[in-house]
This record gives C-alpha cells, sequence and structure tokens, in this order.
C-alpha cells in the first residue's frame, strides 16, 4: 500500500474525489429522481383486514410489522464459504454475508467442478478447491439462512475443462448436454436463476464450438430443455454491457436479439460492473461507469427486450484501507445502488468479492494463488474491492449498503386498523413478520409481492 505525506495524501483525495463528479452535478435533481423511482418500482399499497372468529372487524387494533427481507435480490459472490484460513474467520464470513444478502452467486465453473472427466465435485466432502466450494455446501448455508442461490455460469467458455481443450463442436456440445443434465437433476428445484452463457466477446476460445454462430442460441435452447422451469439469464463484461453507446451499437444488444430470433428463450439479462482501472487512471477510466445518464440509458436499452435486468458483478475498488479512500467507495456505491434500485426493469444487484485480500489471480500455479491471499499487490487483490477487510472488520461500504437495504429501504412500524378493522399502507416489497398488539399478541408472516394482490385477511 502506497504512503503518503499528509499534504500529498489530502491533495491525492481531492483528486479522488473528482470521480464523483457526474453523480454531484445535479445531486438533488438525481436524489429526487432516484427517490422516485424506488417508491413507484420497489413499494406498493397493501391492505390487511382483522375480524374475530364471528366475522366481526376488529377496529382500532394496533399491529406491528417488521420487513425480513426483500423481495427485491441484494447478493454477493460465496465463493469463500468455508475457504478462510481460521474458524473463527469462516464464522464472519457467513455472519456478514447473511446480515446484509439474500442472494448468493455459486460457482458451477466447469474447470474446477470436473476437473477429472467424469468426476464432479457436487458433493460437500469433495476435494476442495481454492475459491470453489462444493454445490451442495453452498446450498445447505442458503437453504439454512433463506437466501436464494444464483448458478454462475453453465457454460463459461473461458472456463472449460483441459480436458475438453480443443475439442470439435460435437464433442463439445456432447459433453455440455452432459453437464447440463447432471447440473439439472441435482440443482433444477433448488437454484431459479441459471446463467447460461458469460463473456461470449473474448478473441479466442477453447474450443471449436466457440466460433460458432449458433453457440449462445445452441446453449439457450439446451438449458430450455433441461431447466424449463428456470430463469435463464446471459451475462457478460462491463464494457460490453455499460460501455458502448447506448443510443447506437452495442455488440452485447446485437448478440441477444440474434439469439432470440434464432428461437432462444432468453429470461434476464446480467450485466457486470468491475471497476478493474488502475488507480491513477481512474478518473478517466470510469467516466463512461459513473454518469447517472448514461447508467439509465444502458438499462432502458436493455429493458428493450422486456426481460428483467441483474447487475451480476460488481467491484468498486478502494485501493486501499486509508480512512478517506474507504469512505469514497462507499459514496460510489450508494449512488450506484440507488441508481440501479430505482430502475423498473432491475431485479438483482450482486456484488462480487465480500472480502479483501481473496480476489481472483491469474495464475495456474495452486502455490501462486494460495500465497496471493491477503496480498494486496497481486491479482484483482490490488482493487481493495471488497466490502470487508482481510480481518473481516467491516469497511465504510458495508455500513452504507447496510444503511440503504436494511434501514432505509425498509419498512418497519406499529400501524393501528379503522373503524372497518382494515390497514392500508404502503411498504417495501418482502417478507413481513406480523404481531397483533392485543388479543394474546398473535403472530404470523405475510408477503408483500410485487405480483401478488395484496390483501391479507387475518382471523383472530
Amino acid at each position: 500500500m502506497v504512503k503518503y505525506k499528509k499534504s500529498t495524501r489530502r491533495k491525492v483525495m481531492l483528486e479522488r474525489r473528482r470521480v464523483l463528479e457526474l453523480f454531484e452535478k445535479e445531486k438533488d435533481a438525481l436524489q429526487a429522481k432516484t427517490q422516485e423511482g424506488i417508491e413507484k418500482n420497489r413499494k406498493g399499497k397493501f391492505t390487511l383486514r382483522l375480524t374475530d372468529k364471528t366475522g366481526k372487524p376488529l377496529a382500532n387494533t394496533a399491529v406491528k410489522l417488521c420487513q425480513k427481507t426483500h423481495e427485491f435480490r441484494f447478493g454477493a459472490n460465496l465463493f469463500m464459504l468455508d475457504e478462510l484460513e481460521t474458524p473463527e474467520k469462516n464464522q464472519a464470513y457467513k455472519q456478514h454475508f447473511t446480515g446484509l444478502f439474500n442472494m448468493a452467486t455459486l460457482p458451477f465453473y466447469w474447470d474446477s467442478l470436473e476437473p477429472e472427466k467424469g468426476h464432479p465435485r457436487f458433493a460437500k466432502d469433495s476435494p476442495r478447491v481454492y475459491r470453489r466450494p462444493a454445490p451442495d455446501l453452498c446450498i445447505e448455508f442458503c437453504e439454512k439462512h433463506g437466501i436464494e442461490p444464483r448458478e454462475h455460469a453453465l457454460a463459461y467458455e473461458q472456463f472449460f475443462p483441459k480436458w475438453l481443450y480443443g475439442a470439435d463442436t460435437e464433442t463439445t456440445k456432447a459433453a455440455l448436454e452432459t453437464r447440463y443434465a447432471e447440473i439439472a437433476a441435482r440443482y433444477a428445484d433448488k437454484i431459479p436463476t441459471i446463467e447460461v452463457t458469460n463473456e461470449m466477446l473474448w478473441e479466442k476460445g477453447r474450443t471449436a464450438f466457440y466460433d460458432d454462430a449458433d453457440y449462445v442460441a445452441w446453449c439457450f435452447k439446451m438449458a430450455e430443455k433441461y431447466f424449463p422451469q428456470n430463469e435463464l439469464a446471459v451475462n457478460d463484461a462491463t464494457d460490453m454491457a455499460w460501455g458502448m453507446r447506448p443510443r447506437t451499437c452495442s455488440a452485447y444488444y446485437s448478440y441477444i436479439e440474434a439469439a432470440i430470433l434464432k428461437g432462444a428463450r432468453i429470461d434476464a439479462v446480467g450485466m457486470q460492473f468491475h471497476m478493474f482501472h488502475p488507480r491513477e487512471r481512474e478518473y478517466e477510466a470510469t467516466r463512461p461507469y459513473y454518469d447517472p445518464d448514461a447508467l439509465y440509458a444502458h438499462m432502458d436499452l436493455f429493458a428493450r427486450f422486456g426481460k428483467p435486468l441483474q447487475v451480476t458483478e460488481i467491484t468498486v475498488p478502494s485501493y486501499s484501507w486509508e480512512k478517506e479512500d474507504e469512505e469514497l467507495q462507499a459514496d460510489i456505491l450508494e449512488y450506484l445502488y440507488s441508481i440501479w434500485f430505482s430502475h423498473p426493469a432491475v431485479e438483482q444487484i450482486v456484488y462480487w468479492n465480500l472480502v479483501d485480500g481473496y480476489a481472483h489471480v491469474w495464475d495456474p500455479d495452486p502455490e501462486v494463488i494460495a500465497a496471493s491471499q491477503g496480498n494486496m499487490t497481486q491479482g484483482e487483490n490490488y482493487y481493495h474491492g471488497g466490502l470487508l477487510r482481510f480481518d473481516l472488520s467491516k469497511k465504510p461500504a458495508y455500513e452504507r449498503l447496510d444503511t440503504l437495504i436494511n434501514k432505509a429501504w425498509h419498512t418497519e412500524g406499529e400501524f393501528n386498523t379503522d373503524a372497518d378493522g382494515c390497514l392500508s399502507l404502503r411498504a417495501f416489497y418482502g417478507n413481513y413478520d406480523l404481531t397483533v398488539l392485543k388479543e394474546n399478541g398473535q403472530k404470523g408472516e405475510i408477503t408483500f409481492s410485487k405480483k401478488g394482490e395484496n390483501c391479507f385477511a387475518l382471523v383472530l
């Protein structure tokens, strides 16, 4: 970590804070827009009617409502589940994860899930692979804590196993279908969102099939066969999703459109948001991405498909653990999350690495990868893009998201029924605990859904 004199540090931070220029250019107008969008798109009117067993309305009865979780999905990847050095760190990881998120991205990278052909690592007792906890372990954690799992990524060609490198198209298709069938048999009823393809614009692939013009369409048609009840998502890199001019052209938009025209059933559009830029280039490199108008324009563009949008992989760097750097990371994330949460098409926002010091390192040597833990100069560790520090203490970014998700975007309070025993209010969509503050304090659970009728009757 670079150390500066106090005066130099102040100058450096003033320079860094320039990245907020476009967010703060018309700050009041942006705040009004995001608040209006959140109020309109994330809240609804709900009616609760209380009666006794004879059908008599319970007038002027106090009811306590407390939101437990959002219908909207806030998540992160779960790649470090039981992967840390000590039981204490593993426990802290789980506590911090469940304290903030109701969705988890699970690693289904083919190269590490099936490094040996015919021997997939599904079970909890499978051989360990760093940053790749076994799916069964992840599912168990999610089910225990009421977290929705998300699959990543079914046909991500850059992470095909070595035993498939150089294979012809028919061999690759056959292997993919076997993979689809095995994963579907074990997890289709447990994982609602299946991310089918990811990052389709690499120059060179591992197999001949990657260069096939029908790759995306074929992968989705095969996914529809094996995952008929699941949400099938496409996903691609930051510059593909947010970096091209949204009003004129987008390679990502074009290949989605082409696949749909070929009969592919694509249910959701994933949009990565990794700010992997060196500190000295941060200002110029992030201008297209830290621009509210551009962000809304890109979301509007992909919303034309009539499919929900998912912000799938988010990294916003702090570059260090210095107070000012961490506060800036929190400020940026507050703007971004408010914008994304306000847009009607967005249904998921998924941060990437929860903890600093355990990010991806592009090196095939396991010893190099193991040595990278806590080394903040190696690989993606450089960016300090986590919400927790290496010691699992909370960064301001974690605290800021906690304030947004669990406090600002949260409904809780005591309310009274009217003369007809009815209670009407606007509240965030999600699951609620309900307590009637009389008649032995009867308790229950209700779900306020954007897709539901949201009229509830409770008989005491």
